[in-house]
Order: C-alpha cells, then sequence, then structure tokens
C-alpha cells in the first residue's frame, strides 16, 4: 500500500459520493442526516476537507465555518471555527496532515480577512487535544466545565476573544426531569448512539427518554453542553457530554441513581459557568 494521499473539498456536487466521517453505508442515517446539515452549511461557508489513501479510503477529515454558525457553545463571531480535525489510521499520523489541516483552515481565514481561527479541545474521546493547536500558534482564551477548553489562533491581535457561552445550569432547567438525549446532526454519529441508548435505557431502566434534536446553529450554540451535539441528561444532571457506548452509559447512570437525592441536586449546582482566560 502506497502512502501518497489525495485531498478531497466536498463541494454540493460531490457531497452524496463523499466519504464522510469514515461511514461508507450511502443508506446510513447518521450519513443521511450529515449530508442535509452539509447542505445548508455550505451556503454559510463551511469548508470540509478530506484525506484518501491512493485507494480511496478516507484516513482523515477536518471541516471548518465562519464562528456565527459554530456548532458549539460558543461565541466565536469573526472567526473561523474549526469543528472537528482527525486523521484515523495510525499508517497516516505523525506525518504533518494535521499541521496541513490546519494550515488550510488558517489560510482561509487569511483570505477571508477574518480575526483568526478558533476551535474547542478536550483531552477525552470525539474532539482534538490541546497539543497539537498549542504546537501550531494557538493559545486558550476560555474554558468550560467540566474540562473545555477554547483556544485560538489570532491573526488580528487586536480582536476581541471568543467565548464559551457559558450559563450551563440555567441551560440545563429548560429539560425538567427525567431522561433526556439531546443529539445534533452536525456529527453523523450522534443518532445511532441516541438510539441505543434510549432502547437500553428503556430495557435497563424502565425509562422512555426524550429525545431533542438540534437542527440549526442556533439550537447548537443554545445547547447545554460546549461540545453541543450530543449530552445524556437525568434530572438536570449531565450524565454524559459527549458520545459514549451502552456499556459506559450503564455505568454513568448507576452512579448518579447510587446518590441521595440532595447529592445529584449539588451535582446540578456543580456543573458551574467556567473559569474565564485571556491572552
Amino acid at each position: 500500500m502506497s502512502d501518497a494521499f489525495q485531498v478531497l473539498d466536498v463541494t454540493p456536487d460531490n457531497l452524496c459520493r463523499a466519504p464522510l466521517c469514515g461511514i461508507k453505508d450511502p443508506g446510513h442515517e447518521g450519513r443521511l442526516a450529515k449530508e442535509g446539515w452539509m447542505q445548508t452549511a455550505l451556503q454559510h461557508g463551511l469548508r470540509a476537507r478530506v484525506l484518501l489513501t491512493d485507494e480511496g479510503m478516507q484516513f482523515g477529515y477536518a471541516e471548518w465555518l465562519p464562528g456565527e454558525h459554530a456548532w458549539r457553545g460558543v461565541d466565536a463571531a469573526g472567526y473561523l471555527f474549526l469543528h472537528c480535525i482527525w486523521t484515523y489510521s495510525r499508517r497516516y499520523q505523525h506525518q504533518g496532515h494535521g499541521r496541513r489541516l490546519i494550515e488550510a483552515c488558517l489560510d482561509d481565514a487569511r483570505k477571508a480577512g477574518m480575526f483568526g481561527v478558533a476551535t474547542v479541545a478536550r483531552e477525552r474521546p470525539w474532539l482534538a487535544g490541546r497539543a497539537i493547536f498549542l504546537k501550531h500558534g494557538f493559545a486558550p482564551v476560555d474554558t468550560a466545565p467540566p474540562d473545555y477548553e477554547l483556544l485560538v489562533r489570532k491573526l488580528a491581535p487586536s480582536a476581541p476573544n471568543p467565548r464559551f457561552r457559558g450559563d450551563w445550569r440555567r441551560r440545563l432547567k429548560k429539560y425538567g426531569s427525567g431522561l433526556t438525549i439531546v443529539r445534533g446532526v452536525q456529527c453523523p454519529h450522534s443518532i445511532r448512539f441516541s438510539e441505543k441508548i434510549a432502547a437500553e435505557a428503556t430495557v435497563s431502566y424502565g425509562l422512555t427518554p426524550r429525545v431533542v434534536t438540534l437542527t440549526s446553529w442556533r439550537d447548537a450554540q443554545a445547547a447545554p453542553t460546549p461540545f453541543a451535539v450530543f449530552a445524556v441528561i437525568y434530572n438536570g444532571e449531565i450524565v454524559a457530554d459527549h458520545h459514549v457506548s451502552v456499556r459506559r452509559f450503564k455505568t454513568l447512570m448507576d452512579r448518579v441513581l447510587s446518590r441521595p437525592p440532595g447529592a445529584v441536586k449539588d451535582m446540578k449546582v456543580n456543573v458551574g459557568t467556567g473559569e474565564r482566560r485571556t491572552r
């Protein structure tokens, strides 16, 4: 197998054929939802870049768009916002592909005369860690609970910092009691994760969860977590703030249910608003 690679920029014309987030099946429900999301997001300035082996297998991906339309709990107006960046195969890691994707995003920001590039990082699954961004000149400007960082590479030094929208406790209140699964169509994996967790909640706990689907960037920016596109909430407490397996969901849910009622209430208060940091 050759280590040569191809770059595919997703457009309305090739969207239905482009590999998306490792999903090959054209009838996959999550992929179809992602395609619909991308059709709209492309009109808002979305750029999606796919890295392919010479054999046509996807091994990397990144997407970015103007911060006004970001699908995260951020206020990043004037910046390009990098939603996600990843390389899937170890064979193609540590070869500068992440750098190339970040540089492409920065080039777009320069050409558009934007303040710079912003992104959310985390040392857990589903988001890139901070190291790759710090290596390429990004700096942290804000934090959100429990361990999210908002990083920025400024092209206009005097530009205002982007920020997390905060007020997470108030955002949780609208979901009330019971079990709620929040999912966003920006991520094609959210639908199947939510379906599996919903089925397990019914079987193991006798709960019928309410499933809330975020269908616009406004919905996502008003979500109860910084990641925005997936969360499991029980009686006002975040059980999971990113995609988790059924097994992990049961572990987390058992932990929540084992607490006295007062302890669960305290956990809701401890969601907090985050600590602000600036350059």
